[in-house]
């Protein structure tokens, strides 16, 4: 096959993989309150159907990105997205709220095949060098998807009702599943190998199981005693996996993934950038409706700079990462963000249209930039026989990222201090900061695509099970 005609397969898969899974997050948002009234469940029951899904995929994405290394990222792909569209229409057509529940737990299975596959395909079919743009469209898609799905979703659960938002992604997941399997590349390098490390694959799920179980409910619970316990279960398990994985002869997470400082950089900013980014998102929300008196439309058209810059900012970040390199461009980035966090904390009843507008756009902007560097970062000075695994690590850094905000704005709030913007944005904010500290240990040459195998080869070992 043509490679130029691969490649642009590949990107037409991954975007509409990464598509599927942020449409499909945002309309439930809009569909859980006539979802509720429908089928007759209680809040609680509402909430698993996010809880459950989150639960499922944060805890299998970093395995299901070495199975794309060892056995193809195509094939991976080919399996997530078509049982991620097979499970949404059951959705579709579920008679009760268990149903909903458990296939929602079956979707964040699939969900966590397709995610790392996504990066893993383009990773594959894209040089080094050549990244940057393709994973600035993936980010440009996921931000259009992001700012159209409470609209989408608004008025077909208006005209049709809630089934219909779990309809949308069955037609194109159904055919890039099918281009997916029939269609070949060019032929690959050659898999990973080694075992599939399944013991450090179950650590790490009791690790993140427990910390999203953990921030999922201080929302709604507040710092407890079963808060503490959580956190003490995602250390002890968090620490048997690095100690297995330093010792085992097949790690779950190669060597030069595992002991790479760039790698823990990269991941650290995509945590503390989305925290901030979906933590002032939803203080924000509160704040317009609870305190300004704004109806849902007026609270999204003030927010909806942010989403265009998210949008149009991913190709400009791409075209700044090539000239001006990973280290400025993700600091001016993350400094972005953080600015625009504080503005917000500083908005009060007097404030106008501009001044929360701009805001957001400086969250949008900064936030997009961040999303493009960090994850080109990841992707290219990664090993191809290790694009899965690291793809997996990105997902999972996206997923508990936004959960940590969300848990650190809600915790704030319930404090005492209601739904002031300053005391939880605040926090954010230095949640935010911390990702520009970190953005100074990214390479720093725009050239710089140096792999990052040798540096923790030479520290732990060469794979020997020593």
């Amino acid at each position: 096959m043509n490679s130029r005609f691969h490649r642009r397969l590949t990107l037409a898969s991954s975007v509409t993989g990464a598509v599927a899974v942020a449409l499909d997050g945002t309309v439930l948002t809009v569909a859980q309150p006539t979802l509720q009234r429908d089928l007759h469940a209680t809040f609680a029951q509402v909430q698993w159907t996010s809880t459950g899904y989150l639960i499922a995929v944060a805890s299998l994405l970093v395995f299901a990105g070495r199975l794309g290394d060892r056995y193809g990222h195509q094939q991976v792909f080919a399996v997530g997205i078509l049982g991620f569209g097979a499970t949404s229409a059951g959705i579709g057509f579920a008679p009760g709220i268990g149903w909903v529940i458990g296939l929602r737990v079956a979707q964040g299975v699939f969900g966590a095949l397709l995610q790392p596959a996504t990066l893993g395909m383009l990773r594959a079919a894209y040089p080094a060098d050549r990244l940057g743009m393709p994973i600035a469209l993936r980010t440009s898609a996921i931000g259009l998807a992001a700012a159209a799905g409470p609209v989408v979703g608004g008025a077909l659960v208006t005209a049709l009702g809630w089934r219909a938002v779990f309809f949308l992604n069955v037609v194109p997941a159904l055919v890039m599943g099918v281009l997916a399997l029939t269609v070949r590349g060019p032929a690959r390098s050659r898999a990973a190998s080694g075992g599939l490390d399944v013991p450090g694959a179950c650590l790490l799920a009791v690790a993140l199981v427990s910390l999203v179980h953990t921030l999922v409910g201080i929302p709604e619970t507040g710092w407890t005693t079963a808060s503490t316990l959580g956190l003490a279960v995602v250390m002890a398990a968090g620490a048997a996996f690095v100690r297995h994985e330093r010792r085992t002869a097949s790690p779950l997470v190669p060597y030069d993934v595992l002991g790479s400082a760039t790698v823990g950089a990269a991941l650290g900013i995509l945590v503390a950038g989305s925290a901030a980014m979906l933590g002032s998102l939803f203080v924000g929300s509160y704040y317009l409706q609870e305190v300004l008196d704004l109806d849902p439309l007026q609270t999204s058209l003030r927010a909806l700079p942010g989403a265009v810059m998210m949008v149009v900012g991913a190709p400009v970040a791409a075209v700044l990462l090539r000239r001006q390199g990973a280290r400025r461009t993700t600091l001016g980035g993350m400094i972005a963000l953080t600015s625009g966090v504080l503005l917000l904390s500083r908005l009060d009843r007097a404030s106008t249209a501009v001044s929360i507008g701009g805001g957001f756009l400086l969250l949008g902007a900064g936030f997009g930039t961040v999303m493009v560097t960090a994850t080109a970062v990841l992707v290219r000075q990664a090993s191809a026989e290790s694009a899965g695994v690291t793809g997996g690590l990105q997902q999972t850094a996206m997923n508990v990222g936004p959960t940590l905000g969300v848990a650190t704005a809600t915790l704030l709030m319930a404090l005492g201090t209601g739904v002031a913007m300053g005391p939880p944005l605040t926090a954010l904010g230095a949640v935010s900061a911390l990702g520009v500290v970190l953005a100074l240990r990214l390479p720093g040459s725009p050239g710089s695509s140096g792999r990052i195998g040798q540096e923790s080869i030479n520290k732990y070992g060469a794979g020997d099970g020593s």
